[in-house]
């Protein structure tokens, strides 16, 4: 941790901004003295038989734009970032109960030192799944996979890890973002650290109205999940984002998702609650996870996804 933590000063004194924020990563993390966010939901001690997970949706956009049924609460995230919500929420596990689909490489790419053990994964991003003209993958595919799985796997509880409202922002049609806008264009990686070091200029109205027509894009295909699924689901997310407000207790302005930060922004997620008829989950030994997949194509999906 100490060569970890010197590394991250040493680059924050590269840049103000980010030395700023290693000093609030300090406060929130009580000086390192926890490895996550202590305060938030334990995820797999909930009561559920489905949990959709909408990558970085914050919680104040959830109710403006969703008209999903069932009841709506708030939780706090045990992470700001997708790697220390895994970290908090799956590391260690044996989970031989649960089938996990996910359009996020993170989990493929800690697993490792993760040591997590589902029943089965559907790393959707892998091949057929990822559409290399948004460089993502899109939420009907998902809701695609998660049906096959619900369906394959019909005694299993089911972990369904959408990309969005997470960048990179779906256009369709024509390109509505200005020329200089490149942080906001489907087919150049933007990076949340650019726009916090300065390297990068984005006018924050704009990446709002992208964020935002990102959950609009994706809400019905998960509508047309639920509506498939049997037992109790609920609807929430790994983290927030912030798209320029005043962090704590220094109050600069922060860019994305950093780990470690945990303002109202990043770790107050949507709780939806989607009540339905029980069915009966029983664990059962891992199947076979599938081939490996070479480390140069990891990289390229997450430098789309904006991870650096």
């Amino acid at each position: 941790m100490g060569v970890f933590t010197s590394d991250r000063i040493r680059r924050g004194l590269a840049s103000p901004n980010l030395f700023l924020r290693e000093a609030n990563r300090m406060y929130h993390r009580r000086l390192y003295s926890r490895p996550y966010n202590t305060n938030g939901v334990d995820l797999f001690g909930a009561d559920w038989d489905n949990l959709l997970i909408l990558d970085a949706c914050r919680y104040d956009m959830f109710p403006v734009q969703s008209s999903l049924p069932g009841q709506l609460e708030s939780r706090r995230s045990r992470g700001s970032s997708t790697w220390e919500f895994l970290k908090a929420n799956f590391a260690g596990k044996e989970l031989h109960d649960t089938v996990y689909v996910t359009a996020n490489p993170q989990f493929y790419r800690h697993s490792d030192w993760l040591e997590t053990s589902f029943h089965a994964v559907d790393h959707v991003w892998k091949t057929d799944g990822w559409d290399e003209d948004h460089r993502t993958v899109l939420p009907e595919t998902m809701t695609e996979h998660a049906r096959s799985a619900a369906e394959r796997y019909p005694n299993k509880r089911l972990f369904v890890h959408y990309i969005q409202p997470h960048y990179p922002f779906i256009v369709e049609g024509n390109q509505p973002f200005d020329d200089d806008q490149a942080f906001l264009k489907p087919d150049t990686p933007g990076s949340w650290a650019q726009l916090m070091t300065g390297d990068l200029d984005a006018a924050p109205e704009e990446i709002w109205r992208a964020y935002r027509a990102n959950l609009d894009r994706t809400l019905p295909h998960v509508a047309r999940l639920l509506d498939c699924l049997d037992g109790k689901s609920v609807v929430t997310a790994d983290h927030g984002n912030m798209i320029g407000e005043r962090a704590s207790p220094i109050p600069i302005r922060e860019w994305g998702h950093p780990h470690g930060i945990y303002t109202d922004e990043l770790v107050e997620v949507p709780w939806l609650v989607v009540d339905g008829d029980r069915r009966r989950i029983e664990a059962a030994p891992p199947v076979e996870m599938g081939t490996e997949t070479d480390d140069d194509v990891v990289a390229r999906r997450l430098e789309d996804l904006g991870y650096r």
